[in-house]
């Protein structure tokens, strides 16, 4: 199982958002340790990884040696990619 680790900028950003969307955020998180590829996409022409919550996004990056998923950023689908 991969070990969640997270950006100062990430959790301030879902301290901010309201606690029903907070918590769907980081429930899907946490299903994604198991097998994070699965649930994971890869984003062109970058190195990190999209999970897709709604209408928001959690970047990431996951390294395999390490078995270690670290939440880079959070964010609305419009504002996330700039």
């Amino acid at each position: 199982m991969y070990k969640l680790i997270f950006d100062e900028e990430a959790i301030k950003y879902l301290e901010k958002l309201p606690k029903s969307i907070s918590k769907r955020i980081f429930l899907k998180l946490q299903i994604c340790k198991t097998n994070p590829h699965r649930y994971f996409e890869r984003l062109v022409g970058r190195t990190e990884y999209k999970l897709r919550v709604g209408d928001y996004r959690v970047i990431a990056d996951i390294n395999d040696s390490k078995i270690v998923i670290v939440v880079v950023r959070i964010g609305h689908r419009k504002r996330i990619y700039k």
